[in-house]
């Protein structure tokens, strides 16, 4: 139990990447705190079906990640992180021209600037102990770009800078910060994005997710949460000590095109 004594928060974490990070950091050993904006009696049994599975000590927290004073707010009902997980994302596609305000401004609020808020609330406590890992999921999009998708590559592009920057801040007091960049992993966001890439493209599902969404994936495969969360899990890890301001790319190659 390599994280055992360690509290995590991974925002945005009820379904998709933030439920299979969640899941592997309490095999790890550490409490979780799973996070929504919904608060369901679903979101509750989610937090209590890891916990059965695991054994680990699993709650969950409401905090709309697109108010900054309810980020904030999170980190401090959790009482505090040792790690901490910024996963909370949406997605809209659409031509610039025609991408709707309300959306951009969603988008960049849930993407980026809630990593902020969260941040900048856990970085003392973590200042504090001597040590933590700050943990964002960014994207491949976060390091190249695609049409249609201007704000949520300009989100995951800040995202991977906020990584760079607080990794700096952080040099020296026990912190790192690192940023997960995935290709296209099967989870309820890419899901949804299917029927616009299919509308936009002129192409029915199969050829859409081999053509377009899988085309710059050289191992012709979706990742995995799973994958994923491993990935977060070893950058918590002693390993990952000196492994601080990059990026890890689990893309199937893309970003090596």
């Amino acid at each position: 139990m390599q994280l055992a004594g360690k509290r995590a928060i991974v925002t945005g974490s009820n379904s998709g990447i933030g439920l299979g990070v969640a899941r592997e950091l309490a095999r790890a050993g550490a409490e979780v705190v799973i996070n929504s904006f919904s608060d369901t009696a679903e979101d509750h049994q989610i937090a209590a079906d890891i916990a059965r599975d695991t054994g680990a000590h699993v709650t969950y927290i409401q905090a709309d990640m697109s108010k900054a004073d309810q980020c904030r707010a999170l980190i401090e009902k959790a009482g505090g992180c040792d790690i901490l997980v910024n996963n909370a994302g949406i997605q809209h596609v659409a031509r610039i021209e025609e991408f709707p305000v309300d959306k951009w401004d969603a988008v960049i609020a849930i993407n980026l600037s809630s990593a902020f808020h969260t941040t900048a609330a856990a970085l003392p406590g973590m200042y504090a102990k001597g040590w933590g890992r700050v943990v964002n999921i960014a994207s491949a999009h976060g390091l190249t770009a695609s049409p249609y998708k201007s704000a949520y590559i300009a989100a995951k592009h800040g995202v991977v800078g906020l990584s760079k920057t607080t990794a700096l801040e952080a040099a020296g007091k026990g912190v790192t910060c690192n940023a997960i960049c995935p290709g296209y992993v099967l989870t309820p966001i890419v899901e949804k994005q299917i029927p616009d890439q299919m509308k936009t493209h002129n192409m029915d599902r199969e050829t859409v997710i081999k053509e377009i969404m899988l085309s710059r994936q050289p191992s012709g495969e979706f990742a995995t949460v799973e994958q994923i969360g491993g990935t977060a899990v070893f950058l918590c890890s002693d390993a990952a000590a000196q492994i601080t301001g990059t990026t890890i790319s689990v893309d199937g190659g893309w970003t090596a095109l």
